[in-house]
C-alpha cells in the first residue's frame, strides 16, 4: 500500500517536514540577512563600477558566505530526520528510498532557488540604486540576468550537495564539516598555497560563487565552475541513493 503513495504526496510531506523544523527558519533568516545586508552595504560602499558585471559582483558578495548556510540547510534536511529516528516512519511510508531522497532533493532545491532568486533581485536593485554604472543597470540585459541566473544555479547545486553529503554520513556535524571543507576550506587553502597542481585541484572542487566569479578560490569560468559543482552534487546524490537502498535504517 505504501508504495502506491503518489509522488506529489511525498513532496508535500517533505515540504511539511522542512517547513515545520525550527532550524530551517533559522537558516532562512541567516541567509536573508547575510546576503541582503552585505549586498546593500557592498553596493553602497562601491560607489562606482566600470560595468554592470562589476557592480553586480560587489552586490552579490554576501552570497559567498550565505551559500554556507545552504550547505547546512541541505545537510539538516536529511541528518535531522535520522538523528531523531523519524526516518524509520518515512522509510516505512515510502519503501522506495531513492524516491524519498528525490522528493527531499526537489524540496531543498526549490527552497534554495526561490530564496536566491529573490535575494539576487534585491541585491541587483541595491547595485542599481547605490552604485553608479555607465549606462545604468538595465534588469532586462544579459549582463544582469546571466549573473543572477548563475547565482541561482550555484545555490541549488550547493544545497543539493549538502543534502547528498547529509544522506551519506547521516550526521549533522559530519555532513556540515565535509561540505564546508569541499566548498570553502580546501579551495581557499589550495588557492593560498599556489602552484600549478594546487590550482588544478582547487578548480576541481565545488567552490562557492559570487555571480559569475569564484569566491576565495582559484578563478574558473562560470560554465566550468557550475559543471564541477553539478558533478560533485550528482556524485554525492547518487552515492547517497545507493547507500540509502542498501543500508538498514
Amino acid at each position: 500500500m505504501s508504495a502506491a503513495v503518489p509522488f506529489r504526496a511525498v513532496l508535500r510531506s517533505e515540504w511539511t517536514k522542512l517547513a515545520t523544523v525550527r532550524s530551517t527558519w533559522w537558516c532562512v533568516a541567516i541567509y536573508v540577512v547575510v546576503v541582503g545586508a552585505t549586498g546593500w552595504l557592498a553596493a553602497a560602499t562601491t560607489h562606482t563600477a566600470a560595468d554592470a558585471g562589476s557592480a553586480l559582483s560587489a552586490a552579490f558578495t554576501g552570497f559567498g558566505f550565505g551559500q554556507l548556510v545552504l550547505v547546512v540547510l541541505g545537510v539538516l534536511a536529511v541528518s535531522a530526520e535520522f538523528g531523531t529516528g523519524m526516518a524509520l516512519a518515512s522509510l516505512t511510508a515510502v519503501p522506495r528510498r531513492s524516491r524519498l531522497l528525490a522528493a527531499k532533493t526537489l524540496v531543498v532545491a526549490a527552497v534554495c532557488a526561490v530564496l536566491t532568486a529573490v535575494l539576487a533581485v534585491v541585491c541587483a536593485f541595491g547595485a542599481r540604486t547605490l552604485t553608479a554604472v555607465p549606462g545604468g543597470l538595465p534588469f532586462g540585459s544579459a549582463d544582469v540576468l546571466r549573473p543572477m541566473g548563475v547565482q541561482v544555479a550555484a545555490a541549488v547545486l550547493v544545497g543539493v550537495l549538502g543534502l547528498g553529503l547529509g544522506a551519506l554520513v547521516r550526521s549533522t556535524a559530519g555532513g556540515v564539516g565535509l561540505g564546508l571543507a569541499l566548498v570553502l576550506v580546501l579551495p581557499l587553502v589550495l588557492a593560498l598555497a599556489g602552484g600549478r597542481v594546487g590550482g588544478r585541484v582547487s578548480q576541481a572542487l565545488p567552490a562557492l560563487r559570487v555571480g559569475e566569479d569564484t569566491f576565495l578560490a582559484v578563478p574558473t569560468g562560470w560554465v566550468a565552475g557550475l559543471a564541477v559543482a553539478a558533478a560533485w552534487a550528482a556524485v554525492a546524490w547518487a552515492a547517497a541513493a545507493v547507500l540509502l537502498e542498501r543500508r538498514d535504517v
